[in-house]
């Protein structure tokens, strides 16, 4: 007995069509762009007591919109690549009719005849030169693209998030700076006016200490309302309202050391081989050069295998029934010269994705060399901020004795108190932008990790 043709095609595609899949992720491309985080630990990311470094992050991550459009681009792009991977698939087509026709001839009764017929078509591509080859590693190169994207941005929200940590943790410190300044300028008045009462001062140094503090009292007013614009702006980057009320955890106290002035020329290489937007713009290349080969495909031929079996059931008649297996070659012959111009265009995009992926590379660059900057800037200035701190305290207590005692003058205090405040903020400043800047440069690196917040180098 002869094999039914449809029997025939399925031999041919016996490799593909035997391998284990599912009807819902046949081809196993969903499980390339899962989020590192679930929905059920996303749910469960809430608002904390006191909120560390940790706690920020993955509420940034989980709750920004930003983050939940780049998962679904992501998964956009995976059911791609199972598009492609169709055509390494038969096409099965189920037709049917059926149909009732009365005649009638003169006088005669009126016959009535019925029939139906139900047919199964397949066909299967068996070469094309390269075409779904071409197709299926183009939008796999633009997963792996869609994916390296998406975790180049979430760095980004990472560190956006970080930054906006240490910038809530710089103003609230910067609030207790200002009240230590304002207290001490209250201290100042007070010496003032006794002084001015056992007339050893005169009034101006009375309203020189009392504009000092009103000096004071706004700064610390200012600094307030700077705080509570951090913590909007940090409570935004969670996703929460800009007034949701939260308190932090104690910032890391890391100080400067010395591994981490490392030699520039290192840090770039290593950058240049981790960065995942360098990794989207290289896979970005193949993706292109993978529609090079599909434009030139276009102009050349390509086989299929047919086949087919139907039957037909017509009243008063044998039932019929209609096999058929059958080569058919496909020329294109002349296209109006568009392979050529669509061959050329793609050409010409491989030599675009070329071109940013050496922008990215210079970029990155760039962005290595002002990371690493800025972080042995605040390194530096760290440690001098320290030194400014402890001479202007030790100037602050000896300007103020001297005048309490009758000595000096309330210029020399009020410059000295100045001077404090202004060390003290900076100090503060300085701390805080290491600790981001360490961030910031490990982020250049591409070696910030999603799933920690604590670096090693």
């Amino acid at each position: 007995m002869k094999p039914h043709p449809l029997f025939i095609l399925l031999a041919v595609c016996h490799p593909i069509t035997t391998m284990a899949w599912s009807f819902d992720n046949p081809w196993g491309v969903t499980e390339r762009s899962q989020p590192t985080r679930t929905s059920d630990e996303c749910n469960s990311a809430r608002i904390q007591q006191r909120l560390t470094l940790s706690d920020v992050v993955d509420l940034a991550l989980c709750h920004n919109p930003q983050t939940r459009t780049l998962w679904a681009n992501s998964r956009a792009q995976a059911a791609q690549v199972g598009v492609s991977s169709a055509s390494y698939l038969p096409n099965l087509t189920i037709s049917g009719s059926g149909n009732r026709n009365t005649s009638q001839v003169g006088a005669t009764p009126a016959t009535t005849n019925t029939g139906q017929s139900i047919g199964l078509t397949a066909s299967y591509l068996l070469l094309d030169f390269g075409t779904r080859a071409a197709n299926l590693e183009s939008a796999q190169q633009l997963l792996i693209a869609a994916n390296a994207t998406r975790d180049a941005t979430l760095q980004t929200v990472w560190l956006t998030a970080a930054q906006a940590y240490f910038s809530l943790h710089s103003a609230r410190a910067s609030v207790e700076a200002t009240q230590a300044a304002e207290a001490a300028a209250r201290e100042s008045l007070a010496a003032a006016q006794a002084r001015y009462q056992n007339g050893s001062a005169t009034p101006a140094d009375r309203m020189q200490a009392q504009t000092a503090l009103s000096q004071a009292t706004l700064n610390r007013i200012t600094a307030a309302g700077n705080a509570a614009t951090a913590a909007g702006t940090l409570a935004n980057l969670m996703g929460f309202e800009a007034s949701q009320p939260f308190e932090l955890a104690e910032a890391d106290t890391a100080s400067p050391d010395q591994p981490t002035e490392q030699a520039i020329g290192q840090l770039i290489t290593d950058a240049r081989r981790k960065r995942p937007d360098l990794a989207a713009a290289e896979a970005q290349i193949k993706a292109a050069e993978a529609q090079v080969t599909v434009a030139r495909a276009a102009g050349l031929p390509s086989i299929n295998l047919n086949a087919s079996t139907s039957l037909g059931i017509t009243s008063g008649a044998p039932n019929t029934h209609n096999n058929s297996l059958g080569v058919s070659v496909s020329v294109p012959f002349f296209t109006g010269m568009r392979t050529t111009y669509q061959t050329r265009a793609a050409e010409a995009q491989v030599e675009s994705r070329v071109a940013e992926r050496d922008r990215v590379a210079n970029q990155i660059a760039l962005d290595v060399w002002k990371a690493y900057q800025s972080l042995l800037t605040g390194s530096q200035a760290l440690r001098s901020a320290d030194d400014l701190v402890a001479s202007a305290e030790q100037s602050e207590r000896m300007t103020l004795g001297r005048y309490k005692a009758g000595l000096g003058n309330l210029i020399d205090v009020l410059t000295a108190q100045s001077t404090l405040a202004s060390a003290r903020q900076q100090r503060i400043t300085a701390r805080y932008t290491f600790l981001a800047s360490r961030f910031a440069l490990a982020q250049a690196i591409g070696e910030l990790d999603l799933t920690q917040t604590t670096l090693n180098h």
